[in-house]
């Protein structure tokens, strides 16, 4: 009997491993490093095999070295080379391995060569190869190889354990400028954590000095400052103070400030001066694309004062030209985690989007002859489009259909799903709170505080609305209304829907809108998001050849005035550049600016009237499974594609299924390829009928049976089958079919019969 490649792995892959001195400290085995990728289906969602390597091979806890990939002793030792070279590439790992074990064949990225060897090569030897190539002084590598602080139980993950060591890998090598780019909601908070703890923890000073290094982490908010300083960074305990109210002790180490508080203006010299240009060793910039680095930034100013210091600069969005400051100053990042790549890996949450169409925007709004606006005054005579609305003209029947829309998708899911609307303005946000709350006022009655709005004018109040909108335990606040006080920063695990009723112009500002749905709850059902695009601006962005998280599903929904759908169509692509209903899109001319309504500059004519908006068309945009293209695709036509990949013929599938061994692998395949059997059952309404006639009848359109009635023929049509066996024994075979007819055949494991009868169903 062959050996498994379990058996190979206990037999002689460890034994060799161990004989070269990797000890099992030093050892991961089978070591989960994705939680696999997220398929919606449905409201809900399944996910694909997440990425183990067989085994990950650590010259310290928290510091990688190598990937080994183990197959089958009568296998060639090199076939799981490019597996195990695919993993090394992923983990920025030098070292490969593939072995048999027997042989064993090692890719060194290093060099670029390949060698077949009888052993493996040492912990030491690696380390010995990787610090000769990577340039590492012998003083600076207990800094690197400072363990992490796992005290929070935060294991970071494989990406973020990438970052930490190259970050702290660039400042030993006496980078000053350091960038990472990482996605909105894949930790940088925890990545900038580590680093300081590394080289807190191991006394790390930019001047070499017998002390531990003094730290600024700075941002622009408040949020971004309090919550890292009294959690994330608690280990860090009496080190750590937060400059404000013009105090400026120097007696601390890790030191938290936001920007305003210690910049100069017109009014204040500047408390950043308070202190020497060289006091601090290290500042960390937390989302650094917001103005730090523009040239005729006052905060600017604070970088360029404390020169002397390293600077890490953490940004969600890569290079484009509203934040090429951004990467002019603290240059090429030292890694980057893309939007991507989290949603492929399964640690962020896929997307649909709704391209929503009120019927103003799609034909344009013309006052009548002499209108007035609800103060009094007329309003000029011309068309408004999309780009006018709540800038120059706020239309009351417009927010109200928005509000109508939103109100109605949530009546479709969950009326307790959360969900941010973006408004142009602060006034904006208000009316959209007044219209969503009248919308859902049997809600309200129960729940006075269901629609919210959340802006600077709400100073407090915001702030507690906003402690209970990210509260997991929380039901309510659900409809929160904002500008832009949400788009960055606030982690909201559970906002499941991301309206956006204004122009957003801004990449940078698009994506950090999106990722406050990035987040994953597994255990509150939170496995996907939705953004209703009510401007054009999201299906607008997502056609940008520089954008890196397409979206997944593409349909066309039409409603009426009332918010019901009349019809539904899918749509196989994605292009937005041209006016797709009829209207050319209006951008502000070259260099003229477009004047933020709601802060007292420029007009805005406010229109009450009552001729109903109705929203004309919703298009749906979503990646397809593979996260390959956009396409116009549903959970069954996606395991209907990959079927008939796997299989030409409903023969081909059936000679296979029939066989123990076989049908494993199949359903094993199709794990893997995200397709689970019962949510297939359950989103095609099949839950009575048998997994392999419900592949064929969706894969190849064969005629679907119950599993009753592939039970009473089998009865019916091989009574010999029962009639060879005793009394006792047909009891016992019709109460194995009973179990089929009510569970199916997943009760019995892939055993052949006669002991489980659903491999001669299947042949009915």
């Amino acid at each position: 009997m062959r050996d498994s490649e379990a058996d190979t792995c206990r037999k002689y892959v460890l034994p060799k491993l161990y004989a070269a001195g990797w000890s099992d400290d030093r050892i991961s085995e089978q070591k989960t490093i994705t939680d696999g990728r997220i398929i919606p289906a449905g409201q809900g969602g399944v996910r694909r095999f997440p990425k183990r390597p067989d085994y990950l091979l650590r010259y310290r806890r928290d510091f990688l070295v190598a990937v080994v990939e183990a197959k089958v002793s009568y296998k060639s030792p090199g076939e799981g080379l490019q597996k195990a070279m695919e993993y090394a590439g992923m983990l920025g790992l030098k070292f490969a391995y593939s072995t048999n074990g027997h042989g064993i064949v090692e890719h060194d990225f290093i060099s670029g060569r390949e060698t077949r060897m009888e052993s493996f090569p040492g912990p030491e030897d690696l380390w010995r190869r990787l610090g000769a190539a990577e340039g590492m002084a012998a003083r600076s590598v207990e800094t690197l190889l400072a363990p992490c602080n796992l005290v929070s139980g935060k294991v970071p993950r494989y990406y973020q354990e990438i970052a930490i060591n190259r970050a702290v890998q660039a400042i030993l090598r006496n980078k000053k400028r350091i960038l990472l780019t990482m996605a909105t909601g894949t930790g940088k908070t925890t990545v900038a954590f580590q680093i300081i703890w590394k080289l807190w923890s191991s006394r790390w000073n930019g001047k070499g000095e017998l002390r531990n290094p003094r730290i600024l982490y700075l941002s622009d908010r408040n949020i971004l400052v309090d919550k890292p300083k009294d959690i994330d960074f608690a280990p860090l305990g009496d080190a750590r103070f937060k400059i404000e109210n013009g105090e400026a002790p120097k007696s601390r180490e890790i030191y938290f400030a936001i920007y305003q508080s210690i910049a100069r203006d017109e009014r204040r010299p500047g408390l950043f001066k308070t202190y020497s240009p060289d006091f601090f060793d290290l500042i960390i910039v937390d989302e650094c694309h917001r103005g730090s680095a523009n040239d005729d930034s006052n905060w600017r100013e604070i970088l360029e004062y404390f020169e002397p210091a390293f600077q890490l600069g953490m940004t969600a969005t890569p290079e484009r030209n509203d934040n090429k400051d951004t990467y002019r100053y603290f240059g090429n990042p030292v890694y980057t985690y893309s939007l991507k790549q989290g949603i492929e890996d399964g640690f962020l949450a896929p997307y649909r989007v709704h391209r929503v169409v009120p019927s103003v925007d799609a034909t344009g709004w013309r006052p009548e002859p002499g209108q007035k606006d609800r103060d009094g005054r007329v309003i000029p005579d011309e068309v408004y489009y999309t780009p006018d609305f709540e800038t120059r003209l706020a239309h009351r029947p417009r927010t109200e259909a928005i509000a109508k829309h939103i109100s109605n998708f949530l009546k479709g899911t969950n009326r307790f799903d959360k969900a941010i609307v973006f408004c142009v303005d602060q006034d904006h946000a208000e009316e959209m709170r007044i219209a969503l709350s009248n919308e859902n006022a049997d809600l309200v009655r129960d729940n006075p505080d269901y629609a919210v709005r959340i802006t600077a004018d709400e100073a407090d109040i915001g702030l507690g609305h906003l402690d209970h909108f990210t509260d997991l335990e929380r039901a309510t606040p659900v409809l929160v209304t904002t500008s832009k006080l949400l788009s960055t920063g606030v982690d909201i695990p559970t906002c499941k829907i991301i309206a956006i009723a204004r122009r957003v112009e801004s990449m940078t500002e698009f994506k950090q809108i999106i990722g406050r749905g990035t987040r994953v709850r597994d255990d509150y059902g939170k496995y996907f998001f939705t953004i209703l695009d009510y401007t054009g601006s999201a299906t607008r962005l997502f056609a940008d050849p520089d954008f890196d998280g397409e979206p997944a599903l593409i349909s066309q929904e039409e409603m009426d005035a009332h918010g019901r759908v009349v019809s539904s169509v899918e749509s196989p692509g994605l292009d937005v550049r041209a006016d797709e209903w009829g209207q050319e899109e209006r951008l502000p001319e070259p260099g003229k600016v477009v004047e933020s309504p709601g802060s007292g500059i420029g007009e805005k004519y406010h229109v009450d009237e009552d001729r109903a908006v109705e929203i004309v068309a919703d298009v749906v945009y979503e990646l397809d499974p593979e996260g390959h293209r956009l396409q116009a695709t549903t959970y069954v036509d996606y395991t209907r594609r990959e079927v008939r990949l796997m299989y030409s013929k409903a023969a081909d599938l059936r000679s296979r299924w029939s066989d123990a061994e076989q049908r494993a692998a199949i359903l094993e395949a199709l794990r893997d390829k995200g397709i689970s059997l019962e949510k297939l059952a359950e989103l095609t309404e099949q839950k009575d009928a048998d997994h392999f006639d419900l592949l064929c009848h969706v894969a190849f359109s064969l005629p679907l049976r119950t599993r009753r009635e592939r039970a009473e023929m089998l009865r019916r049509n091989k009574p010999d089958l029962f009639e060879r066996y005793s009394k006792e024994a047909r009891a016992v075979l019709d109460a194995i079919l009973d179990k089929y007819v009510e569970y199916g055949d997943e009760e019995f494991g892939g055993v052949p019969f006669p002991v489980a009868v659903p491999f001669c169903v299947a042949e009915q």
